[in-house]
């Protein structure tokens, strides 16, 4: 268990390595594997550890270089994105309140995500996006909320939208830099910490007020 944390950090500090090495292997089909990595990190409810953020961020780095294809990026992702939400919505929906209960769910993931919601309401489901973790089990509680799917479908694909061209943009415009090419696993620390900072400010604020 030790090394296999060890690994995971490893990849995500010096996510750059190991997408050129995927680059590297298998090309064009680089953009199908990305795809897939979003999409099981905002649709699957059990995999909330994938990287989001940081990830789209290189990607659009390695677009700005010409390794990858941006419009094929922003196309694929972007899909991912919605789609995963939508199917985590489904998820939460027809199987949610009996997944809450088993050992592939952690209460306190879930209660993060209801007290977003009960702070933003239905706009959680967009500025979840820009949150680890509690960006997989928004869509998820609210299957199990029932919110309507039409009003969760909106939000999805502007949260989706907003999310995806941000850090591809950000990536591919600042990625390149020296700066950031020979500091790329401080940055990507960077990008972590400030995704994570809504969530520690949340936790401390409910453990002041209890």
């Amino acid at each position: 268990m030790g090394n296999l944390i060890t690994s995971f950090i490893d990849i995500m500090l010096h996510l750059d390595v190991y997408l050129d090495l995927i680059v590297q292997n298998y090309g064009v089909l680089t953009h199908l594997i990305l795809f897939l990595i979003i999409f099981c990190e905002t649709g699957l409810v059990v995999t909330p550890f994938l990287p989001g953020d940081s990830l789209v961020f290189a990607a659009g780095a390695f677009a700005a270089s010409g390794r990858l294809n941006l419009a094929a990026l922003w196309i694929l992702l972007l899909s991912a994105a919605v789609i995963g939400d939508t199917v985590n919505y489904h998820i939460g929906k027809i199987f949610g309140r009996r997944l809450v209960n088993s050992r592939f769910i952690k209460q306190k993931y879930l209660d993060q995500t209801e007290a977003f919601y009960a702070k933003h309401g239905g706009k959680t489901i967009i500025i979840a996006r820009f949150v680890p973790i509690v960006r997989t089990f928004a869509p998820f509680v609210a299957g199990i909320g029932a919110m309507p799917y039409g009003r969760f479908l909106n939000y999805n694909i502007i949260g989706g939208f907003i999310w995806i061209t941000l850090f591809l943009a950000v990536g591919f415009f600042f990625g390149n830099l020296p700066f950031v090419r020979h500091n790329f696993s401080l940055v990507i620390m960077a990008i972590i910490a400030v995704s994570l900072l809504p969530a520690v400010v949340a936790w401390l604020r409910d453990r002041r007020s209890r």
